[in-house]
């Protein structure tokens, strides 16, 4: 649905229709008013009535998140039930919540939230029909209902007539948890029930907890449906080629597949199966810090328009933003709709993927910009998940990037173990003939602090010949190091930045700095190690004997 759509939402005889329905499914008696399924301009009117937030200059809604400016991924808690608890990842991501806990926890923000004003919203996740699940936002902010709005797949307005839910969220920023009453580790709390289809998020204004709730029930629900949910962007060229970009926060997911030349089908979240890829989502979630009009035109865009949240972004008395500022946190982010961007799939869709693309964000400065991987090679770092995680993206973390193993590229949101994603990438990469890079969007010259980032210049170009197909009938040289196939020579790139040894003043630096990160992928190896074929085994990183 378009903003122009939106705007003649609220006429529709089917939207009044639903508003005496808003809150079935999930267990509210509403005491005070109940807004459902309002339209961008309400919500945004609302928001600002409410002094929730205050506009831009272009009329973006500005908000703060408090105290959380990233997920608290502590906090995070999925329900023991008895139908689900065999096949949960149980550990520091997925901690156990007994049932009689999250009953008492689900029942006093169902208190809470029935004294309050609410906001409701009914959205699609999944741009398949085949495998969408319908959702329902039940919230006490405006601009939470607007972020949601934005982010997840509008329905068209006659499709709300009897909307029943598949899943619940309980939206509840104010409300504290109990840790003592609700088993609970804060008085944050995002608690997920399979068996009720029910999510309880307390205690955290940050808008992406209810994004990456909804992306964790993807991921449980499609892989036994034969579909891979990805934590990927994707975008398609002009003969029909679809390309996925998977990687971290900061890894340039969105900058990248954001691309003139190419049709965008979604930013973050996408499932892969024999249809093709479809997009989870409606709308686009940037991270905005130091953006830049001349190297991100469209993002930039879309980040100065009416209808967007922007969260913890700093504006001026004016309205006017400082993008540069993160006095506030690192982590600034817009939300929009997908239609924001001029060059959109709108239906979500494409076909077979052609390329796969995974990105890092190399702190140390010693992976190459580019590498071809074998199928065995990707399955390996598809596990590995090898970047840095940017200041700001989770709660807790300083101002420095941190290098990290996070499987799958998405380790904070897989309910199942990595081998079941990981299994189901190497089969489609099998059956698809599917072409794999290694790019690293990170550091350059020397490690971080010293050398310097990727020019996004460059790292295009690069992209444009692996997509292409140029780069494929390079020739390549293997890394002593870490094993890669590495072209030798790419239009537009200096020989230097291509052998990142080269761009080290100090090349001893570099020679102990590169076989320190090898070690870090030999420990993170023995984590998944026993769940790999031999053929997976032989491809990873190791020390040389």
């Amino acid at each position: 649905m378009t903003l122009a759509a939106d705007l003649a939402h609220a006429k529709h005889p089917a939207w009044k229709q639903h508003a005496a329905v808003a809150l079935g499914g999930s267990g509210v008696h509403a005491s005070r008013p109940v807004h459902a399924n309002l339209p961008v301009p309400e919500l945004v009117a609302e928001a600002v009535r409410r002094h929730e937030g205050r506009l831009s200059a272009d009329g973006a809604v500005i908000v703060n998140t408090g105290v959380h400016t990233g997920r608290s991924v502590q906090d995070k808690f999925v329900v023991d039930e008895a139908s689900v608890s065999a096949d949960v990842w149980w550990g520091k991501i997925n901690q156990k919540l007994a049932g009689e806990k999250f009953a008492v926890l689900a029942g006093r923000a169902r208190a809470y939230l029935q004294g309050q004003e609410l906001f409701t919203q009914d959205l699609y996740a999944g741009a398949d029909p085949a495998h969408r699940v319908r959702v329902r936002l039940v919230t006490t902010a405006a601009w939470s209902a607007l972020f949601a709005r934005s982010m997840f797949i509008r329905p068209p307005v006659a499709e709300l007539e009897g909307f029943e839910p598949d899943y619940v969220i309980l939206h509840a920023p104010h409300f504290q948890a109990d840790p003592a009453t609700d088993g609970v580790r804060s008085g944050t709390a995002i608690a997920l029930s399979f068996e009720q289809r029910l999510i309880v998020i307390a205690g955290s204004e940050y808008a992406g907890e209810i994004k990456k709730s909804i992306f964790t029930v993807m991921n449980w629900l499609l892989p036994a449906r034969g579909v891979l949910p990805m934590h990927c962007s994707a975008n398609i060229g002009p003969e029909g080629d679809v390309a996925l970009f998977f990687g971290l926060s900061g890894t340039g997911k969105t900058t990248l597949s954001s691309d003139p030349h190419r049709r965008l089908i979604g930013d973050d979240e996408h499932g892969w199966g024999e249809g093709g890829v479809f997009n989870f989502e409606g709308g686009c979630y940037a991270k905005v810090i130091h953006l830049s009009q001349q190297a991100e035109p469209e993002i930039w865009a879309a980040t100065h328009r009416f209808g967007t949240v922007l969260e913890n972004v700093v504006a001026d008395a004016s309205g006017a933003l400082d993008l540069a500022d993160g006095s506030l946190t690192e982590n600034t982010r817009a939300c929009y709709p997908v239609e924001y961007i001029p060059n959109v799939e709108l239906s979500g869709r494409g076909g077979q993927p052609q390329n796969v693309i995974m990105l890092t964000a190399d702190a140390f400065g010693v992976l190459p910009p580019i590498a071809r991987l074998t199928p065995a090679q990707a399955m390996y770092h598809f596990l590995s998940g090898y970047t840095a995680r940017v200041a700001g993206t989770e709660k807790g973390m300083g101002a420095s990037p941190e290098a990290t193993f996070s499987t799958c590229f998405g380790a904070p949101f897989l309910p199942r173990r990595p081998e079941v994603y990981g299994q189901m990438l190497e089969d489609l990469i099998a059956r698809q003939g599917v072409e794999c890079w290694l790019v690293n969007t990170g550091w350059s010259g020397g490690q971080y602090g010293v050398g310097e980032r990727m020019s996004i210049r460059h790292t295009r170009a690069l992209l444009r010949a692996a997509l292409d197909g140029s780069l494929v009938r390079a020739r390549f040289r293997k890394d002593r190091f870490f094993g890669l196939s590495v072209p030798e020579a790419v239009p537009g790139v200096p020989a230097e930045v291509l052998d990142p040894r080269q761009s080290w003043a100090d090349k001893a630096a570099y020679d102990r700095t590169a076989a320190e990160l090898v070690a870090r992928f030999e420990k993170n190896f023995a984590s998944f190690e026993g769940g790999v074929g031999d053929e997976v085994k032989a491809a990873a990183i190791r020390a040389a004997a």
